[in-house]
């Protein structure tokens, strides 16, 4: 059975349905050897920038290397998976409309557990309690975090995904089987996982066929949304040396673009007058920066601000090495950037190779920060 295209063919879309015919697929011929290496990359691009968010929180040397991927069919899934595992599901929630889950060795699981709350990985415990699979779900929220900004920059969009849900993996006792996607197909992307001297050992991640397709389609075509973007600019001059017969129905759908392309021009003439102020109060604009030149070298101290709590006394003293704190911000929200504990900007966490930075998004005008200084 072949296919051509990146569409499940019929015969496939039959024997899927088909309860009984699923031993007629060979799981190979679904995906084609160019379609498993766009997969492979994709996971390769975004797993890459997990190892440097994993090896930050573990302060363990993480390599995520080597996708190989394969499809596989699930009622064979206990033969995938002979030995407990820990699950973790992860639904994107912008960018795209799926869900994946990642899938370790139960024995990994409780090596990286123990890393995260301050153990050394030699004697971790491998039955896992409740606090432990916190600990992997924490693990895994900032590793897949750091692949949805991967696969943003890949795709050219805002990718972002959902709080991801743990739970204990054993097919053969039907433990956790709820958590693997519904289809029957599904693709399965082995990473080799090395932390430190700890692990070496595989991470996996299974996802629905018809998700691999869509990565696909978008990955090969990018295109598809940048079109409408560009027909939306042209339409403007082409509507009006268009004839009346065209200008009927492409007309109303060119109407939106027009109102939202005439702000644009206009924002810099709203900048015009700005500086054409600044430039009528020479002598005061010279004063100023006369002192202020004076104050130049005056170091001042720069602080980052996640968020906030307020705890008591007890529950201070009752913290240790792996203790989780709550703050008052959601993730994702701005963070504060203040010079001498006074708020001047807002900015989102990045990571640069292997240190953390922030990019300003918002900044105060000058007089406010000015004002804010005093």
């Amino acid at each position: 059975m072949e296919n051509n295209g990146s569409k499940l063919s019929q015969d496939e879309i039959d024997a899927l349905l088909k309860g009984g015919s699923n031993d007629d697929i060979e799981p190979d011929t679904i995906l084609s050897a160019m379609e498993q290496d766009a997969i492979g990359e994709i996971g390769n691009i975004s797993f890459g920038s997990s190892a440097t968010a994993l090896s930050t929180l573990l302060n363990q040397k993480v390599e995520i290397t080597t996708p190989t991927v394969t499809v596989i069919q699930k009622s064979m899934l206990n033969e995938e998976f002979p030995h407990p595992y820990v699950a973790i599901e992860v639904n994107y929630t912008e960018g795209f409309s799926a869900s994946n889950l990642l899938v370790v060795q139960q024995t990994d699981a409780a090596v990286i557990a123990d890393l995260m709350m301050g153990g050394d990985g030699t004697n971790a415990d491998p039955s896992l309690s409740e606090i432990h699979l916190s600990a992997v779900q924490e693990a895994m929220n900032q590793m897949m975090g750091s692949a949805a900004t991967s696969m943003s920059t890949v795709f050219n969009k805002k990718i972002d995904i959902s709080p991801p849900r743990v739970e204990l993996l054993n097919v053969k006792e039907g433990e956790g089987t709820d958590r693997i996607p519904a289809e029957e197909m599904l693709v399965k992307v082995s990473f080799r996982l090395k932390i430190g001297e700890l692990i070496d050992s595989n991470i996996m991640q299974l996802y629905p066929i018809t998700f691999a397709k869509d990565l696909i389609a978008e990955l090969t075509d990018p295109a598809q949304e940048e079109e409408p973007v560009q027909e939306a600019q042209v339409s403007a001059p082409e509507s009006q040396s268009a004839a009346p017969q065209t200008q009927s129905a492409p007309a109303q759908q060119a109407a939106p673009p027009k109102r939202q392309a005439k702000p644009k021009p206009a924002a810099p003439v709203n900048v015009a007058p700005v500086e054409f102020e600044s430039f009528s109060e020479p002598q005061h604009t010279t004063s100023q920066l006369g002192n202020l030149d004076m104050l130049m070298d005056i170091p001042l101290s720069i602080t980052v601000e996640l968020g906030r709590t307020q705890r008591s006394v007890k529950e201070v003293l009752e913290l240790s090495a792996g203790s989780i704190i709550e703050l008052d911000k959601l993730a994702g929200e701005p963070v504060d950037i203040l010079v001498n504990k006074r708020i001047v900007a807002k900015g989102e966490v990045v990571v640069i190779d292997e240190n953390f930075g922030v990019r300003v998004t918002d900044i105060l005008s000058q007089s406010e920060r000015l004002s804010n200084l005093k």
